[in-house]
């Protein structure tokens, strides 16, 4: 059940990937149309107010249709085989669904007790999805109904028909399936959703009503479930979904920054849910502490090779926020750290809110100058301030406190390792085939395929998935993986073994690894 969740949990990264660049662009955007920023150039009427506004526009698209991004998404990760059909499948699926919600709602919005003639949004609890009025069912039912469409194309896909009926197997079938699915699905939706978004709205009052230990809970939360591949489930309902404010926070954040920017009211006054926006903070700040312990601890002869290993993860994290890399190179050396880790995270966003500090302030310094620091910087310096006196100088407490432990416990931290031997399957060894097969080889193809060796060849592969930075491999025989020391030759950052399953800690380029590793299963098959 586990190995289910965390490959569920990974494909509903595939979507979120696309998020980065659409927000830094949405609030560049955003800020280049405040004049108090660049002044009367973005008066309304200007060419320059309308050039940015065109860009806006089209900035927002992966927000405005979060729900289509996660129901062709899921399919792409989840589905078995001809994974690009069960995305079109699904798709159908979810605008037959949303079809038949309308009607539904058009013909009988009395009997579910919903008024279908309200405009959409605000508190009716409906949305337009890809041009169809509907219920708003946010991520929820855009999961809920990806997942249907991948079990069925999963097991219903390959039957095999009667000739004479052969026009109706494949995709057809799995959407003649889910159509007379979703009808019953659609009529149970109109009756109890709108029971449903009263317990949401509920659940929202208690959420930021909780304040310092409900934010410390979220943070720590978030953090701790990282090497499960399950932390996905803890901050996608507040950041994309409707767990605290309609829409999640990003997108409410970006809808309003220019309002809280121009607004002398503190922030967490406008937008006291925004303490659920700042599980990022660690993301920053922790691993400048971080890596300067590991610096410090490492032996003098190791310590040129601990820099080069720990720029690039710290940097990754800083910069772009994407910590898995940095995070998993000490994780499975000394898990104790990685608890420490968790409860400090809770604390630094505890105490930003405490502080003041709210908000959706990205994930890593990038996305924060432009949808944070600038704009906040115009009547809210005390809280831009705040946020980095107290972010460093959690950066000194990491700092201090993981020393501390790696000494008192002798934990074998990168630099502070026993040197180990481990016979391996060479990037010349592999060179030098492809180069007699004449074939061309990439830096992809020649890490995918030192990975398949050690993880005992293709014979050895039963089902293979990934997020964001993890191959996500299960295998026949577990006896057959190498040690965790070929992985890291290769570049992997660390691996993660429950039974059959492994996890393969590539980074950001796991996507392209994935695919020169099913590239060569397909050969070897």
């Amino acid at each position: 059940m586990m190995q289910k969740l965390q490959r569920f949990g990974g494909a509903m990264f595939t979507p979120v990937l696309l998020f980065a660049f659409a927000g830094i662009i949405l609030s560049l955007s955003i800020m280049m149309q405040n004049t108090l920023i660049v002044g009367g150039i973005a008066a309304e009427g200007t060419l320059w107010k309308d050039i940015w506004s065109i860009v806006e526009t089209g900035a927002w698209t992966v927000f405005n249709q979060i729900e289509l991004l996660f129901v062709i998404g899921l399919p792409l990760g989840l589905a078995k085989v001809t994974s690009g059909r069960a995305a079109l499948e699904s798709l159908v699926t979810y605008l037959t669904f949303n079809y038949f919600v309308n009607a539904m709602l058009s013909l009988r919005g009395n009997f579910f007790n919903v008024d279908f003639s309200q405009e959409v949004g605000g508190e009716s609890g409906l949305k337009m999805i890809a041009g169809i009025k509907s219920l708003d069912t946010n991520l929820i039912g855009a999961i809920l109904i990806a997942g249907i469409v991948v079990y069925v194309h999963n097991r219903f896909f390959e039957t095999k028909l009667p000739d004479f009926l052969g026009i109706f197997q494949g995709s057809s079938l799995v959407v003649m399936i889910c159509f007379f699915v979703m009808l019953p699905l659609a009529f149970a939706t109109c009756l109890v959703w709108p029971v449903i978004q009263s317990g949401i709205s509920s659940l929202q009052g208690f959420m930021k009503s909780s304040g310092v230990v409900g934010v410390w809970l979220y943070v720590f939360l978030e953090r701790i479930l990282i090497p499960t591949g399950l932390h996905h489930f803890i901050y996608q309902p507040f950041i994309y979904g409707p767990a605290v404010v309609e829409g999640g926070i990003t997108a409410y954040w970006m809808k309003h920054m220019n309002e809280f920017a121009t607004s002398t009211v503190p922030i967490k006054e406008l937008f006291p849910q925004g303490g659920f926006g700042l599980h990022n903070a660690s993301k920053i700040f922790a691993p400048i502490g971080i890596a300067a312990a590991f610096y410090t601890t490492a032996k003098p002869e190791k310590k040129k090779m601990t820099l080069a290993l720990l720029i690039p993860t710290a940097l990754t994290a800083i910069l772009a926020g994407i910590t898995e890399p940095f995070e998993f190179t000490f994780l499975f050396i000394a898990p104790q750290l990685f608890l420490i880790h968790s409860l400090l995270a809770g604390t630094l966003g505890a105490t930003l809110y405490l502080f003041g500090v709210v908000g959706d302030i990205g994930s890593g310094i990038i996305s924060m100058a432009t949808q944070y620091l600038i704009p906040m910087s115009i009547n809210h310096m005390g809280t831009v301030v705040a946020l980095f006196v107290i972010g460093l100088s959690f950066s000194l407490i990491y700092f201090a406190v993981f020393h501390f432990v790696i000494i008192k416990m002798d934990f074998k931290t990168p630099g502070r390792e026993e040197t180990e031997e481990v016979k391996m399957y060479t990037k010349k060894e592999y060179r030098e085939r492809q180069s007699a097969g004449g074939g061309k080889v990439s830096a992809y193809d020649e890490a995918a395929a030192m990975y398949l060796e050690a993880l005992g060849g293709s014979d050895n592969i039963l089902e293979v998935n990934n997020c964001a930075t993890r191959l996500r491999v299960t295998v026949n025989d577990a006896e057959l993986v190498e040690a965790d020391e070929a992985f890291k030759q290769v570049g992997a950052h660390g691996v993660v073994r429950k039974n059959k399953a492994f996890q393969i800690i590539v980074g950001l380029d796991v996507p392209q690894v994935r695919a020169s590793f099913d590239k060569l299963l397909k050969i070897r098959d």
